[in-house]
Formats: structure tokens, sequence, C-alpha cells
């Protein structure tokens, strides 16, 4: 039977080479938000491996949306031209380019993680950071301010330039960060979500801001091309966003045109229990494959060419999403279709070395 993970998916207009997506990873390697030549060679090696699907990391669509100073940023037209050459390269390698918007909230003015990843003080270089609610991640976290009703209209105003900006640069779809304890997903949980407004307190409240964000930026979208949703399917903790309220986000999102959810998990709490393992979130995606009938892509210590290929063959999700095996192995898609006997095609600079 041919192998299911190198058959072709077709999302809207948009047809992917396959089935192994580049999941979004930040690599905290830019400066004032400018990609670099780190960018270039880490996107674009993994396009050359045989990917279908090339995300590039979380790029904030404002400076205070930022994880780190270090982070990638979309918010200016600068960091749009230096991301046209790294789109145009991994589209050239046959490879779909994508990119992820993000706005960090009360996660973001923190170190990059191999300096403590704790909080960046103003005069270190850091800002004060936002959130739905005062409520800071933890005390080595800065402690947010709550946003105010008008302010909402801005950090949309932000992602939808952030999207126009990401057309711009050549990139055919793009994914609206709402997972990892971040500024869309602290909207949706009521663990960071203690407002009494219109957005806040019922889960229809809470789904206001993310749903409004995801129907600007769907409509901003070419219809030809898929917008993707990467969220948290639980946050691991009692009283938490959990499956059922992701279920019921993600048939809303349906309802707005959003063509997949990229399903993770975590990032809302620092003592959250996460039973981590390999393939241990696909059940989310395969739940709000079936119960909201929309796309979803697996993620999550998947690195087994077997294990990927069983989850499309039996329908568990539509895609794999993979991440940190392809920072171990970027030619991991082309040494998977080996292991599968799948024939797909080989950079022609490099098929010499296609048969050990």
């Amino acid at each position: 039977m041919p192998s299911q993970l190198f058959t072709p998916i077709k999302l809207r207009e948009l047809e992917i080479r396959n089935r192994l997506f580049v999941s979004p990873m930040c690599q905290y390697s830019a400066e004032e938000g400018m990609p670099n030549d780190w960018h270039l060679v880490n996107l674009g090696s993994r396009a050359v491996g045989g990917a279908g699907l090339v995300m590039a990391e979380a790029s904030a669509v404002s400076p205070e949306g930022r994880i780190s100073p270090a982070d990638l940023g979309i918010w200016n037209d600068a960091q749009r031209d230096a991301l046209r050459p790294i789109a145009r390269f991994i589209k050239e390698q046959g490879a779909v380019p994508a990119i992820q918007l993000a706005h960090a909230g009360r996660k973001a003015s923190t170190a990059v993680p191999w300096e403590g990843g704790k909080k960046v003080p103003p005069e270190a270089g850091g800002w004060q950071v936002v959130a739905p609610s005062a409520v800071a991640f933890s005390p080595d976290f800065p402690e947010p301010r709550a946003l105010g009703i008008e302010e909402l209209d801005r950090i949309e105003a932000d992602f939808l330039a952030a999207a126009k900006r990401a057309l711009e640069a050549g990139f055919e779809v793009i994914e609206i960060h709402m997972a990892h304890g971040y500024l869309l997903h602290e909207f949706l949980s009521p663990i960071s979500n203690r407002r009494e407004d219109d957005y806040g307190g019922s889960l229809e409240n809470r789904m206001r801001f993310p749903l409004r964000v995801a129907r600007t930026l769907r409509d901003a979208w070419p219809a030809k091309w898929p917008v993707f949703v990467r969220i948290s399917a639980t946050d691991w903790v009692e009283g938490g966003w959990d499956l059922a309220q992701s279920i019921e986000f993600s048939k809303r999102l349906k309802a707005l045109g959003i063509d997949l959810i990229d399903c993770s998990s975590g990032g809302m709490t620092p003592d959250a229990k996460i039973p981590a393992a390999p393939g241990y979130q696909t059940p989310f995606a395969t739940a709000i494959r079936n119960e909201a009938g929309i796309a979803t892509g697996a993620v999550g210590l998947i690195a087994d060419p077997f294990q990927a290929e069983q989850i499309i063959t039996m329908g568990l999700a539509d895609v794999v999403f993979m991440a940190r095996e392809l920072l171990r192995d970027p030619y991991w898609p082309l040494h998977a279709a080996q292991d599968l006997h799948a024939d797909i095609d080989w950079p022609v600079q490099y098929v010499r070395a296609r048969t050990r």
C-alpha cells in the first residue's frame, strides 16, 4: 500500500506535496525582530529536506508581543522585506512557505531560554506586558497590565497588518497562535482570564476576542489559500481550558472559514502535569477532527516514521507537525520516505546520495 504520509493534501486551492509539516519553532536569534541568515538556513534546510510545509516561528505582530527581545517580528516593512527571500527559497524547494502570527501577552519580555527565560526588566531592554487580566504567569514572569477594551482594536489591527505583510512577503499559509499560554490563549482560559466584561466569564465571552481575530484574518487572507489556528487543546489543569471547550471553539473557527486546527496543549501554568510521550497529543487532533468536522494536525514528540504513517492511515489527523526531530535532522522526511518505501523527489543536488 502506498504511503499515505507522503500523499499530497489539498487545502482550498493549495496542494501540499506531503503531510509532514514543520512546526513553528522559536529560534530567539533576531535583532529588533529582523530575520537573518540563521532563519534562512534553518527554514530553508527543512524545505530542502522534503517537508511539505515549512512554518516560520512565532512572529510578533508588535514589539510588545515578543516573547523575548530576540524574537522574530513582522510588525514593520523592513521585517517583511527580509522575510521575502526566505519565503521564496522555501517555495523554490517545493515546500509551502507558512508563518505563525503571534502575541505573547503575559509571557512576553522574558529572557531567551538558554539565559534562564525569566523576566527582563525595562532597564535591561524589557517592556510592560499586557494580558486579559492582571495575573502573572508565575513569580518569575512580569506583572501584566490588564488590557482596556479600546486596546483590543489595536491588537486586532496589529494582527491584520502582520497578515498583510506576510502575504506581501510571499507566504501562502498563515497560522494564528492561540496556544501555549500566549495572548489569545490567555483570553480563552479561565485561569488567565478573570475579566468581568464581554470578554470574560462565560465560554462565549472568552472566545469573543480570539474569534474576532480569526474572522479578521480569514477575511483578509486570499480565499484560495488556507488559514490555520494552533490551539492548546487542554491546559492540563483542573478548571482550565479543556478538550470539550476546544471542540466547541473549533466548530466556531470552522464556521469562520478556518481550514485546519494545529492541536497542541499546555503552556498556561508553570506547574501543569503533562504526560508527555510520543504522540501524546494525537487524541486531541482525532477528537477535534471527528467532533468539529475540521482538518487537524497532530503534534507532540512524534519521531518514528511508522507512527507518523499510522496517524494519517488511521484517520487520526490530516497532517503531522514535527518539531524537535526536525531540529535533530532537517532531512528526516527524505529518510522517512525511504523507510516507508515512498518514491519522492530528492533535490537534484543530493540525488547522488539517495542510494546508500
